[in-house]
């Protein structure tokens, strides 16, 4: 079973998630796809990427079965690696990649949209880091990408309220680059177009430059969330979350 199309036209990758019934939220077995799909898209000789959610939305996070996978350490371990692994493939990739947001892209999805070089977000797009809801910090380089956009102080604020906001709303506060009312993936294309008659060489050269020197600073944070995710899941807010999610009712937190 694949959950990805990727296509190639005239120097553009397309790759889109298909697992629009589970409105396309990541799994261990997707995750491993996606990192095999992004290393063949590196060796490709395209030089511009557009990632896109087909059916209602972008990527609703990570799967629930995640959550049962990573019950014994070995489990989370692996899939930390995994989502790690992802968020590096796309920050390093030495090609210029765009996001196309509709619907929701909420947290690990949101991480993977914003780990991309652009985002671009339909103004009806739902974008929220709620790890907050489930009693846990945001991963994939979730802290990461937030402070590079919105400074310390509103990456924490915007973490801990858990807020959603549409495209239009991200745009505004400076989490996304550019919003659209058209279809996302069609204006994508053309911003890729746009980006393909100019020196594309030299922009990825300055993505280069930026992100290689950052590399640490990412790869520290990621570790760190892991140490947070690996200790929160214990916590009994995070198991309240759990049975909440699970019983279809909201979560009564105690702080412990």
């Amino acid at each position: 079973m694949s959950y990805y199309t990727r296509t190639s036209e005239n120097g553009i990758s397309h790759l889109t998630m298909t697992r629009s019934e589970k409105m396309n939220a990541l799994n261990h077995e997707s995750l491993q796809e996606l990192k095999r799909h992004l290393q063949a898209i590196e060796e490709s000789n395209d030089s511009i990427v557009i990632l896109s959610g087909e059916g209602k939305g972008f990527c609703a996070g990570g799967d629930v079965s995640i959550m049962e996978d990573i019950g014994s350490e070995h489990s989370f371990q692996h899939v930390m690696d995994d989502i790690e692994d992802v968020m590096t493939q796309i920050y390093l990739m030495p090609k210029l990649v765009i996001s196309a947001v509709h619907g929701p892209a909420v947290g690990l999805g949101l991480s993977l949209a914003l780990s991309t070089d652009y985002v671009l977000a339909h103004e009806d797009a739902k974008l929220s880091m709620n790890f907050i809801g489930m009693g846990l910090v945001p991963d994939g380089g979730g802290h990461f990408w937030l402070q590079e956009r919105l400074g310390t102080h509103k990456a924490k604020t915007f973490a801990w309220e858990g807020k959603s906001l549409n495209g239009k709303e991200a745009f505004q506060e400076g989490l996304v680059d550019a919003h659209t009312e058209g279809d996302v993936q069609q204006e994508a294309m053309r911003i890729a177009q746009k980006w393909q008659a100019r020196p594309l060489q030299a922009m990825i050269g300055t993505k280069q430059v930026y992100h290689r020197n950052n590399l640490h600073k990412l790869n520290k944070i990621m570790q760190e969330e892991r140490l947070w995710q690996h200790d929160l899941r214990y916590t009994a807010d995070h198991k309240e979350a759990v049975r909440a999610f699970m019983e279809k009712r909201q979560p009564i937190f105690k702080g412990e």
